[in-house]
């Protein structure tokens, strides 16, 4: 039986896209979710409202910077929580138990944003975070369950397939907050800024309600005992332990660590653009209806594009694929440095639209090709380190290069040594010889088990 056959028959539209599987649509439907939090909370409106109500006391230079700042504070505590659930939920086999509670108070604190008025900066700040790490927490349970619903050769297609539905998924809702915001009494708001605050609000709905298939659908990894474990131990002892031990294993795959040193420098671009665009733009001057719009555009451009690098990764490798979209980040950079009218936002959503959802779904599977099955949330949460980490300088890069210069554009043009560092890492990593090693380990932990 082939792996593809172990997860059930296909429809044919649903196989060319990855998804043909009740499981697999239900996975990647909490990629539709959870783009809620990333398109209309993060790229979209809360750094634009950041800019103008809760910190409009302050200039917008420090708006940025300090918007920058929070983003990176919220990053960094989610980095060093995250190996340390991982391996908690796997030895309790409590992955989607793990995403629940995380994604709670992901949904809850997005909802509190309601409440953010005017000069409220701080205050903005701290809801953001804790709701940051909730995004932040469920997905590395929800990116640990990649391994267990899909194998081999399917691993490409399915992640990239996954970031399709959430450009989807987070194209609606931000197209319905966008029509709230351009036309607030069509909708029964009184004005713009009440509207925005009930986008905040819809956002958190929209997370909650979308996840249930996953919920419903999604079958729970057994629980894995390593070597000397026995159930009934503390868990919180058992996943620093077990930290150390993936900690001292990941350095004896050594393809698989020098990815993670390229991923998290490269991601720390590509997280920054995503992070920083819309309170840039507000910056030079760009009207919020036009950044708005550009960025619903960035949604529906990066659905095709998303399963096309799928799809070219099947024939070139998803490493040459990756390469193609890290010399596209690098020429948004740099024209990121002379935008200054509305059309230059609208090409480089374009231009972001074209290469995100690849970079990021083939990262991902490119990673969970190298690793022990067997080994997955542990794993994985060393790459949500290494992306959270990632996402820590890029920010901290940015305010601080434009408080210095006195402009925001020269942070952005920083972006591109991300890039260009990310791309020579790399070029370093035999993916052959990491997915050869992963499979050796797997082999042994079956072998183990058995005799065990």
């Amino acid at each position: 039986m082939s792996d593809t056959a172990e997860f059930g028959e296909r429809t044919s539209w649903a196989s060319r896209l990855g998804l043909g599987t009740k499981e697999l649509r239900a996975w990647a439907m909490y990629d539709w979710a959870n783009s809620a939090f990333a398109t209309t909370i993060i790229a979209a409106f809360l750094p634009i409202y950041y800019s103008s109500v809760a910190a409009s006391e302050l200039t917008e230079l420090e708006a940025s910077a300090y918007w920058a700042y929070t983003s990176a504070i919220a990053l960094a505590i989610i980095a060093v929580l995250s190996p340390v659930l991982g391996a908690i939920a796997d030895y309790m086999g409590a992955k989607k138990r793990f995403l629940a509670v995380f994604m709670g108070f992901g949904v809850t604190f997005t909802a509190l944003l309601y409440f953010i008025g005017e000069g409220d900066w701080l205050l903005a700040s701290a809801i953001f975070i804790v709701a940051s790490i909730g995004f932040a927490g469920a997905n590395v349970f929800y990116e640990a369950l990649l391994p267990s619903v899909a194998r081999g050769s399917d691993l490409d297609r399915v992640s990239t397939a996954g970031y399709a539905m959430g450009y989807v998924g987070g194209g609606v809702l931000l197209a319905l907050n966008a029509a709230w915001y351009l036309s607030p009494e069509t909708f029964g708001f009184t004005d713009g800024g009440q509207a925005v605050r009930a986008s905040f609000v819809s956002a958190a709905v929209w997370w909650a309600l979308f996840s249930i298939p996953l919920f419903r659908t999604v079958r729970e990894p057994d629980s894995r005992l390593g070597e000397g474990e026995a159930m009934g131990l503390n868990a919180a002892k058992v996943g620093f332990s077990r930290v150390a031990a993936t900690l001292r294993e990941i350095r004896g795959h050594p393809d698989l660590f020098l990815f993670l040193l390229a991923f998290l420098v490269y991601n720390d671009g590509v997280g920054t653009i995503v992070r920083m665009a819309t309170i840039y733009g507000a910056e030079v001057g760009i009207e919020a209806g036009q950044m708005i719009g550009a960025l619903i555009l960035v949604q529906f451009v990066g659905i095709p594009f998303t399963f096309a690098f799928g799809q070219i990764a099947a024939r070139v490798s998803a490493k040459s694929a990756i390469f193609v979209c890290l010399a596209a980040y690098s020429a948004i950079a740099a024209f990121g440095f002379f935008l200054s009218e509305a059309w230059h936002f609208w090409a480089l959503a374009v231009g972001v639209g074209m290469v995100q959802g690849g970079i990021q779904g083939l990262s991902r599977s490119l990673y969970a090709s190298m690793i022990p099955a067997g080994r997955s949330t542990e794993f994985f949460g060393f790459y949500s380190v290494s992306a959270k980490f990632g996402g820590i300088f890029g920010p901290l890069v940015f305010g601080t290069v434009g408080l210095f210069t006195g402009a925001s554009r020269w942070g952005i043009l920083s972006l591109v040594v991300f890039f260009a560092v990310g791309a020579a890492l790399l070029t370093r990593v035999n993916v052959g010889a990491g997915r050869r090693l992963a499979h050796e380990v797997d082999s042994a932990m079956r072998i183990a088990g058995t005799q065990g």
